[in-house]
């Protein structure tokens, strides 16, 4: 296989269009480009210059060769600096964990900036809601999550609210009962299922048997309430983005909610350089 030096040697030559600008700008000599190219095409027993005048210039193979030649320099390069950055102490994955209470422009156009600034970094992105998501945080499956805010935290972990809130309102199939009452009170909720959501730590609280489903993510209820299983408390922009117009906001006092959004990490597996990194971003 070629070395480092020799595709530096080729690649130098054929952009600076000659083995002396090519040796100049490596810092070497001419003769040693000239022997480094002329030992590749050795190598590839292939002719990657035309040498006929009195610049050199690739021939067919030579252009074709030439734009390997940099895909393997730039990999050599991101190789490099990956191991650069792992030797102090940058995390090779970093897992995020989610609710789908959360959905943010900032975060959206934070990602885009992290995969520009790690991109062999591995990244892992975990869908969960409320006690899950602690859980994870917690067992440190996750270094970071976005929850639904928590009146109670435990004392292992840490929190901070991001600037952007979102809102949860109440929802049920237009076919349903409830749909076509211009006004909904707490009794007539009482009168039909709730689409409630649910914890897979931890067991279900099972008040009101029979007039309760539960699911432990919002698509899942959002599904079960465009089925006309009952009434659910759903993400409004969730209901826009993917409800397909399948769905009716009922009118209930107290409803829509603000919902304040908080990021949450471990004291005890704190985020590496990378989810630190991502957490500025989010909390700045």
């Amino acid at each position: 296989m070629a070395s480092h030096e020799v595709l530096q040697a080729f690649v130098q030559a054929a952009t600076q269009g000659s083995f002396s600008a090519a040796a100049r700008k490596l810092g070497k000599s001419q003769s040693t480009v000239s022997a480094a190219v002329a030992s590749l095409e050795i190598d590839l027993d292939v002719v990657l210059f035309d040498r006929s005048s009195r610049k050199p210039t690739l021939t067919p193979a030579g252009h074709v060769l030439l734009q390997r030649a940099e895909q393997v320099l730039e990999a050599s390069s991101r190789l490099e600096l990956t191991a650069s950055l792992l030797a102090t102490g940058l995390e090779p994955k970093l897992t995020i964990a989610m609710s789908d209470t959360y959905q943010s422009q900032r975060f959206e156009t934070t990602i885009i900036a992290f995969a520009e600034r790690y991109p062999d970094l591995e990244l892992e992105w975990l869908i969960a809601e409320c006690d899950d998501l602690i859980d994870l945080v917690q067992s440190g499956r996750a270094q970071i999550a976005f929850i639904e805010q928590q009146e109670v935290y435990p004392p292992d972990l840490t929190h901070s609210p991001v600037e952007e809130r979102t809102e949860t309102a109440l929802f049920v199939s237009p076919q349903h009962a409830l749909a076509k009452l211009e006004k909904v009170d707490q009794q007539a909720l009482k009168q039909h299922r709730e689409l409630r959501l649910a914890s897979i730590v931890k067991p279900y609280d099972n008040r009101a048997a029979g007039r309760v489903w539960s699911a432990a993510s919002y698509l899942m209820l959002m599904e079960m309430a465009q089925l006309g299983f009952g009434w659910a408390p759903l993400p409004r922009w969730l209901v826009e983005r993917f409800g397909n117009g399948s769905l009716q906001e009922l009118r209930v006092r107290g409803w829509p909610r603000s919902v304040t959004v908080d990021a949450l990490w471990s004291r005890q597996h704190p985020p590496g350089p990378a989810g630190s990194w991502l957490l500025g971003q989010m909390l700045e």
